[in-house]
């Protein structure tokens, strides 16, 4: 009987294990058919171009020169000659106080400069009269005396009467209040019937001048010996970055940088001067600023969505002219807006993948959705 328990036993064995080999074969088969399956991806091809080595910062938009206009005498304000916000030229006619007190002021002031002034041409015709006398021994030394004193004290007063005059006539002119510099007013915080007071606190509008304009940012202070070397070679070109939908970057130029580094923050502020004819800058804000310090010529650039991180570090994925992809260690010199600046790893002329990685292993076939850069040729 043992012959045919070992038969039995043998028998179910290999029954037992038929469906074990045939779900492996199944998932062999499986994941063969997957390594023949290309992935698609999208790629793009690495080149050799200038790129130029940028600083970014977040700036201020400054007004050039920024006056608080004030009056300079105290009255009532008469008249307004602008509007709040409105663009005005140097010189234009902003404010007008009521003139009459201060005509009045300089009438009552020429009247006593007339009195003194005849009395003063009177006591110079005495003196002349009573120095002949003097001269001829007919008066005495002290009286003569009394009639030069008397002179030049008539003098005196005519001519701080004159200055009285001046200063009549002058703060009369200051009625009239003018624009000191062309820009743009601000909001009105006067109204007509106001009374102004001399140099008030408050200012009665302030112009900023918009054009040209300054914007100050700060940077590392460690660039400073940098942006000093290149700025003594020309000036340094700053490029101000407006979320706007015309996409403009208007430029300018750097004309200030401090005199020492904040060390609370370790940054050195820089000032950049720019035309800004079209308004694009305004003071008080902010705005991302790029300042170019210099071009590397020979760039090694590649897209920056086609370099990965992994534990090991950086890492790209190359096609080659198998259509399979390997994967290569990089190294990123920098960052440069939607492009990385690669220092070693790619060599120019190499195809990378910059969409897809995720289904991606080494070795794995991969068709291009790219037709423009598929009909490139991949290297090997």
């Amino acid at each position: 009987m043992r012959p045919l328990i070992v038969v039995v036993s043998l028998s179910l064995i290999t029954g037992c294990s038929h469906p074990s080999d045939s779900q492996s074969t199944r998932a062999h088969q499986r994941d063969a058919r997957q390594n023949t399956e290309a992935v698609p991806v999208s790629t793009a091809v690495v080149v050799e171009k200038p790129v130029p080595l940028d600083v970014a910062a977040v700036g201020t938009g400054e007004a050039v020169s920024s006056v608080q206009v004030r009056s300079q005498v105290t009255g009532q304000l008469s008249a307004l000659h602008f509007a709040e916000g409105q663009d005005v030229t140097k010189g234009q006619l902003l404010f007008e106080l009521d003139p009459r007190p201060f005509q009045l002021a300089l009438a009552q002031a020429e009247a006593v400069l007339a009195k003194d002034a005849a009395q003063n041409a009177n006591a110079q015709t005495e003196v002349a009269r009573y120095k002949a006398l003097f001269d001829q021994g007919l008066i005495a030394r002290e009286q003569y005396d009394s009639y030069i004193s008397n002179a030049a004290a008539t003098q005196a007063t005519t001519g701080a009467d004159q200055a009285a005059v001046d200063t009549a006539r002058l703060n009369l002119q200051f009625t009239r209040i003018a624009a000191p510099i062309s820009g743009r007013a601000g909001a009105l915080d006067v109204h007509v019937g106001d009374l102004m007071r001399a140099n008030d606190t408050a200012p009665m509008v302030v112009i900023n001048q918009m054009s040209p304009i300054d914007v100050a940012f700060a940077v590392p202070g460690r660039l400073l010996d940098d942006i000093r070397r290149y700025q003594a070679a020309a000036p340094l070109r700053v490029d101000a970055v407006i979320s706007e939908p015309s996409g403009r970057q208007p430029s300018g130029h750097i004309t200030f940088i401090d005199n020492a580094v904040d060390q609370t923050t370790g940054t050195i502020k820089l000032k950049a001067l720019f035309d800004n004819a079209s308004r694009e800058l305004w003071p008080g804000e902010f705005v991302n600023v790029s300042l170019q310090l210099t071009t590397e010529p020979h760039a090694i650039v590649a897209p920056a969505t086609a370099v990965q991180t992994s534990q090991n570090g950086p890492y790209a994925y190359v096609v080659r002219s198998n259509s399979t992809v390997d994967v290569r260690s990089v190294r990123v010199a920098r960052t440069a807006g939607a492009e990385s600046v690669i220092a070693s790893g790619l060599q120019p002329g190499e195809i990378v993948v910059t969409d897809g990685q995720l289904r991606l292993t080494p070795g794995a076939r991969v068709t291009i959705r790219d037709s423009a850069v598929a009909t490139t040729g991949a290297t090997r």
